[in-house]
């Protein structure tokens, strides 16, 4: 019995994660990427660098189209200055903070629901 969800096709699974890498939609990123439903990026974070709304800038040109971005801040949850949240919240995209298998684990689950979710996540 296959226990997977079920993913509509062309949504963007993560199927793995680890050694600095993502494995997503059967493509391998190095680095931390950032993924909606359609496609995932790489996001030009540099290592250590602080999450800012200028390096988010690609999720908010999704207004509309996102509902809930999950932030994946690495091996342990990060806090985020609250600036952030609050120029999300205003093009109507709710912010979830979390380390980064937890936001894998949480994007996948949303995107089998249907869910209009986004990750932002740092590599581990």
């Amino acid at each position: 019995m296959d226990i997977t969800p079920a993913i509509p096709q062309g949504k963007q699974i993560i199927t793995g994660y680890g050694n600095g890498q993502f494995r997503i939609g059967g493509e391998v990123y190095s680095g931390p990427v950032l993924i909606f439903p359609d496609r995932a990026v790489i996001w030009g974070i540099k290592p250590g660098a602080p999450v800012t709304l200028a390096n988010l800038g690609v999720v908010l040109e999704e207004e509309g189209e996102i509902d809930l971005l999950l932030i994946g801040t690495g091996k342990k949850q990060d806090v985020l200055p609250q600036g952030i949240r609050t120029a999300l919240k205003d093009v109507g995209i709710a912010l979830e903070i979390m380390d980064t298998g937890a936001a894998v684990r949480t994007y996948n689950v949303l995107l089998a629901e249907g869910r209009r979710v986004a990750a932002a996540l740092v590599a581990v």
